[in-house]
Order: C-alpha cells, then sequence, then structure tokens
C-alpha cells in the first residue's frame, strides 16, 4: 500500500542530462538517511534533451522518485508551482538540480524547523564567490531594491532553495495570483521562519538556464507583482518633466532677449528630449502593468501537466477484491 510522504523534495529542470548522474547520487543516499517516507518530486519543464528519459529510468529503481512533466517550457517559478500543487508532504523543500545548493543542508532545514517549529526555513547564501562578479553585482541590487520595495521581511541572499511546512504549501496554492515569484511571495505571507547558511558550490555539470534574459524578466515581474511604485516612479517623473520645461522656458526667454545663439534650436532640442524620454519610460512601466492585467484577463493556466508518473504507478497497482 502507498505510504503518502512526509517530506516532498521539488526540483524544477530543464535541459539537465549532464548533472543528472551526479544528482542522483548525492541524493538518493542521502534522502534515504534521513529515516522518514519521502518523494523526490522532479518537474521537467520541457527539456530538449534526454533528461525525461533518464528520469523515468532512474525511477523504475527508485520507487519514491516521482516525475511530471509538463506540456512546454513554462519556466523555473511555474515548474515549483507545479511542484507546490502536486506535493504530498508535510514538509516541502525546492532545490535546482545543478548543486550548487547543497542536498546535505535538508537535513539541517528539517532539524531547525522541527526543533524550532517552524513553518519557513530559508537557505541564504553565506558566500557568493563562486558566482561571477556581474552577478553579484546584480543579485545584490534586486534584494535590495526588493527589500525597499517589499519589506525587511525579506531574506538577503536566499534563492529558491528553502523547506516550507503544509500550511505554507496550501497558503501559497490558494493565492489567485499568476506568474507568482517565490522568493517575494513566501516571506510576504508571514509565516515563523529561520535562515539557515551554506556556501554556494560551483554548478556541477552544465551550463546555466538562467541567462540575463531570464533574470531581468523575474526582476520586472517582482517588482510589478508587489509593488506600485513604478508607476508612482512614473507620477515623480511627470512632475519633474513639468518643472524642466518651466526651466527651458525661462533659458529660452533668457536667450530670446540676450540675442545669443540660434533662436529656439537649443531650448526646442533639449525639451524635446527630455520629455520624450520621460514619457517614454512612463509608457513602459506602465504597459508592464497592464499586460499583467491581460494576462490575468486571459485566465490561461500557468503550466499544463503532462504527465506524472504517479498517476501511473496507481494504475499498475493490483486491485483489491474480496
Amino acid at each position: 500500500m502507498d505510504i503518502d510522504p512526509e517530506l516532498s523534495v521539488v526540483v524544477p529542470m530543464y535541459d539537465e542530462e549532464a548533472v543528472l548522474p551526479m544528482f542522483f547520487e548525492r541524493m538518493h543516499p542521502l534522502l534515504d538517511s534521513l529515516g522518514l517516507p519521502y518523494e523526490l518530486l522532479v518537474v521537467d519543464d520541457g527539456s530538449r534533451d534526454s533528461t525525461a528519459a533518464l528520469l523515468l529510468e532512474a525511477a523504475k529503481d527508485w520507487p519514491q522518485l516521482r516525475v511530471i512533466r509538463l506540456l512546454r517550457n513554462s519556466g523555473h517559478q511555474a515548474a515549483q508551482s507545479a511542484g507546490f500543487r502536486s506535493a504530498r508532504g508535510q514538509y516541502v523543500v525546492t532545490i535546482d538540480a545543478d548543486l550548487q545548493d547543497p542536498p546535505e543542508t535538508i537535513a539541517e532545514f528539517l532539524h531547525v524547523m522541527r526543533e524550532r517549529d517552524l513553518d519557513v526555513v530559508y537557505g541564504v547564501r553565506s558566500d557568493r564567490s563562486s558566482d561571477s562578479w556581474p552577478k553579484r553585482t546584480t543579485a545584490r541590487l534586486y534584494y535590495r531594491l526588493m527589500c525597499r520595495l517589499v519589506g525587511k521581511q525579506i531574506p538577503f541572499d536566499a534563492g529558491d532553495f528553502r523547506m516550507v511546512s503544509r500550511r505554507v504549501v496550501d497558503a501559497v496554492n490558494a493565492l489567485p495570483e499568476d506568474g507568482r515569484v517565490f522568493r517575494l511571495v513566501i516571506p510576504w505571507l508571514g509565516f515563523p521562519s529561520a535562515e539557515v547558511t551554506y556556501i554556494r558550490a560551483e554548478r556541477a555539470a552544465g551550463s546555466t538556464k538562467y541567462n540575463l534574459t531570464k533574470m531581468t524578466r523575474l526582476a520586472f515581474d517582482s517588482v510589478t507583482a508587489f509593488s506600485a511604485a513604478p508607476l508612482r516612479l512614473a507620477t515623480w517623473l511627470g512632475l519633474l518633466g513639468g518643472l524642466m520645461s518651466a526651466l527651458f522656458v525661462v533659458g529660452a526667454l533668457v536667450i530670446k532677449l540676450t540675442g545669443r545663439g540660434v533662436p529656439g534650436w537649443t531650448s526646442t532640442v533639449l525639451a524635446v528630449s527630455v520629455i520624450g524620454a520621460i514619457q517614454l519610460l512612463c509608457l513602459g512601466l506602465l504597459g508592464e502593468y497592464v499586460a499583467r492585467l491581460f494576462q490575468s484577463s486571459q485566465r490561461r493556466p500557468q503550466f499544463l501537466v503532462g504527465y506524472d508518473s504517479l498517476e501511473d504507478q496507481k494504475r499498475a497497482e493490483p486491485v483489491a477484491t474480496r
């Protein structure tokens, strides 16, 4: 008879065939040693390589390995959402497959959560020397901006490596919003939490799937989903533009009265350039919010599950007869 797991480890994956053997080598004995029922819930985010085939092959000899395949690549946060919707454990851990976040820290997460009766334990990086200088710099700017916009409850240098309780999972799944950013949503809920520090390693194999475009998109989603500050920025920029226009008018009058320069050229060019730039920036900020409203009104699912190995297991189980 199938026993519901006490621990669910959610792992979003996209084109991770190179790192899978090392990931299994470290994760399998670790989870077995914890001494509690568990499931390793891998969400294949529409991989194009042999990731799915390797996962299904490994699941034949690893009953606790559960494979969920999304119909298309939906993004890292969407894959986490799929994992949260499907996880059955009382404790849920999210971790990436690249082994930069050490799986061995899961045992410490579990110990801290049980000992202090918490709902969230964040993995916080104590050393980012494995990251490049541009990535460290942009990450620092991102967390400072989020702390300013969302609040001081955002743990600095905490990514998506964390453990949460069933209460948190149910609360996140109940949120009506689409395109949620987990590293902001979970702190915003306000459940009792703690931090566990660890040293972030270099990627074990393969290449990062979080390029500059995806990181920029994450930053935009984080800001527009949690704060109306950009809209207020547009208002202040509009006021600034009006003030600068008034100054340009004064400058144009001074030039006209003194007879210096080409009449009207300087003030016209400067006024058009500055006001035009401010208007385009404000339109861009407004467009981000309108786009989110448009996407929300469509009510399209954030992800679609194409396959769940747990359903195959249930169909394969013999039906009890009297």
